[in-house]
C-alpha cells in the first residue's frame, strides 16, 4: 500500500534553466510555507547537468523542508536522495518505481483526463494523481483537457489530487473548490514579473 501524504498547497515545477546557480537563485526564495512540493523538471538538460541540478536542488529542499520530486527519472531520484518521482504515462512503471524507491517515497502519476488511469496508478502504488491540462499551457503540448468535475470524482480515491496545466492565480479558484489539493505550476510563477508575489497569490486559495 502506497503512502498518501497530507499534501496541500502549491506544487512548484522548475523551469528549463541551464545555469544551476541561477536555478537555485530562482527557486530558493520561493520555498516558503505553503509550498508543498518541488518537482525538478528540465527537458533541455543532458544527463550530467540533470544530476548536478537535481543534487543541488535536493540540498536546497532539505534545508527548506520541502520534498523534492524528480520528473520522469526514478534512477536520478534514487541517486540524489529525492523524496520521490513523478511519472507520465510513458515514463516508466509506477510499481517498479515504488519497488526501487521504497514505501515512504512520494510517487506521482500523470492521469490527464482519465479517472481510469488514476485508479490504475493508485493500484500500482502512486501517492497522488495529477489531472490536466485544465487550461491552455505553453510548457507541454497536449490535447487532453480535464474538468473540475474530474477532481470531484477523484475524491473517492482517497489520495491527493493535483491540478496542472495553464493554472494562474486568477483561474485557480474553481479548481481548489472542486478539490484540488495541489496546484502544479511552472510559468505562472517562474515567468511572472514577481515570482514571490505569484506564489503568495496562489497560496491565498488555501488560506
Amino acid at each position: 500500500m502506497s503512502p498518501a501524504p497530507r499534501l496541500r498547497g502549491l506544487y512548484l515545477i522548475t523551469p528549463d534553466e541551464p545555469d544551476t546557480a541561477r536555478l537555485l537563485a530562482r527557486v530558493g526564495p520561493l520555498l516558503v510555507p505553503g509550498v508543498a512540493l518541488l518537482q525538478y523538471r528540465n527537458k533541455t538538460a543532458g544527463p550530467a547537468l540533470r544530476r548536478e541540478q537535481a543534487a543541488a536542488l535536493q540540498a536546497l529542499c532539505a534545508r527548506a523542508g520541502v520534498p523534492l520530486l524528480v520528473n520522469d527519472d526514478v534512477a536520478l531520484a534514487a541517486e540524489v536522495g529525492a523524496a520521490g518521482a513523478h511519472l507520465g504515462e510513458d515514463d516508466g512503471d509506477i510499481a517498479a518505481a515504488r519497488a526501487r524507491l521504497g514505501p515512504q517515497a512520494i510517487l506521482g502519476a500523470s492521469c490527464y483526463d482519465s479517472l481510469a488511469l488514476a485508479r490504475r496508478a493508485l493500484a500500482a502504488g502512486a501517492s497522488y494523481v495529477a489531472f490536466g491540462a485544465f487550461f491552455p499551457t505553453a510548457s507541454k503540448r497536449t490535447t487532453r483537457r480535464a474538468s473540475p468535475e474530474l477532481l470531484r470524482q477523484a475524491a473517492a480515491l482517497g489520495v491527493p489530487r493535483v491540478a496542472i496545466g495553464g493554472i494562474t492565480p486568477d483561474n485557480a479558484g474553481p479548481l481548489v473548490a472542486a478539490g484540488a489539493d495541489l496546484l502544479a505550476v511552472i510559468g505562472a510563477v517562474f515567468h511572472a514579473p514577481d515570482p514571490a508575489a505569484a506564489v503568495h497569490a496562489f497560496l491565498r486559495h488555501y488560506a
